[in-house]
C-alpha cells in the first residue's frame, strides 16, 4: 500500500475556508481510495527553512508518496492519478485529453478568477481599480461560456470523471460570493455534480473539521 502524506493549514480565516487547495488531495485521494495522512500545520510555517526545502514557494499543499516530495495541486493531482485508473484513465489518449484539461482550469481558468478573489475578498477593504475588476469580470464571463460549449452535454470534462474535474470544480468554487457560475446553467450543473460527489464531500467536512478542532482549541 503507498503511503501518502499531505500537508493542511490548521485554520485558516472564514473567508479562505472550503477553497485551500490541499481540499483537492483530500477528495482525489478519497475518490481513489488512497488513504492518506495529514501533517497540518501553522499558517506562518509555510516560511520556515524546513518547509521551503519542500515547497521553494511557501505554499500548501505538499505530499510525501511513497517517501518522494511533490509539490503543486496539479502535480500530486497527477500523482495520485498515475495509480488510479479511477483519477487519470489508462488509456494514452484521454489521459492526453485529461491533461490538457488540468492545464486549462490551472492555467486559463483560474489565473482570472483569482485575481477577482483577490479584489473582491482578500482585498475588499483596499482601494480598487473598476476597470480592473470590470475587465477581469468580463473574461471570466467569456471562459465561462467556453466551458459550457466545451461541456456540452458532458456530466464531466474528458466523459467521466477525473482528476481534470476536481481541479476545475474547485477553481469554480472561488467564484461563490458572486452569481458568474450561475449565470452559466451549464456549468453551474456541473459544478453542482462535482460538489455532490460523496469523496468531495468526504474531503470537505473532514477540512471544516480540522479548522473546527483548531478553533476550539484556541479559544
Amino acid at each position: 500500500m503507498r503511503s501518502i502524506t499531505t500537508t493542511g493549514f490548521r485554520t485558516v480565516p472564514p473567508r479562505a475556508r472550503g477553497l485551500v487547495r490541499d481540499l483537492r488531495v483530500r477528495w482525489a485521494a478519497r475518490e481513489s481510495g488512497q488513504p492518506y495522512d495529514l501533517a497540518l500545520i501553522a499558517f506562518e510555517d509555510r516560511i520556515s527553512p524546513q518547509y521551503l526545502a519542500d515547497h521553494p514557494f511557501g505554499q500548501v499543499p505538499i505530499a510525501k508518496i511513497d517517501g518522494e516530495t511533490v509539490f503543486e495541486s496539479g502535480a500530486i493531482l497527477y500523482a495520485l492519478g498515475l495509480n488510479s485508473p479511477v483519477l487519470l484513465s489508462e488509456d494514452p489518449k484521454d489521459r492526453l485529453r485529461t491533461l490538457s484539461w488540468m492545464f486549462a482550469a490551472l492555467n486559463t481558468v483560474e489565473p482570472p478568477i483569482v485575481i477577482l478573489f483577490t479584489l473582491d475578498i482578500l482585498s475588499a477593504n483596499a482601494e480598487r481599480s473598476t476597470e480592473v475588476r470590470d475587465s477581469t469580470v468580463g473574461s471570466i464571463r467569456y471562459r465561462l461560456a467556453q466551458l459550457a460549449d466545451a461541456l456540452g452535454s458532458r456530466e464531466y470534462l474528458v466523459g467521466r470523471f477525473s482528476i481534470a474535474d476536481i481541479i476545475m470544480a474547485t477553481t469554480l468554487r472561488f467564484l461563490r460570493h458572486t452569481e458568474l457560475v450561475a449565470e452559466q446553467p451549464v456549468v453551474s450543473a456541473y459544478l453542482a455534480r462535482c460538489e455532490a460527489r460523496p469523496a468531495f464531500l468526504a474531503a470537505l467536512a473532514e477540512q471544516e473539521g480540522n479548522y473546527a478542532e483548531a478553533d476550539a482549541l484556541a479559544a
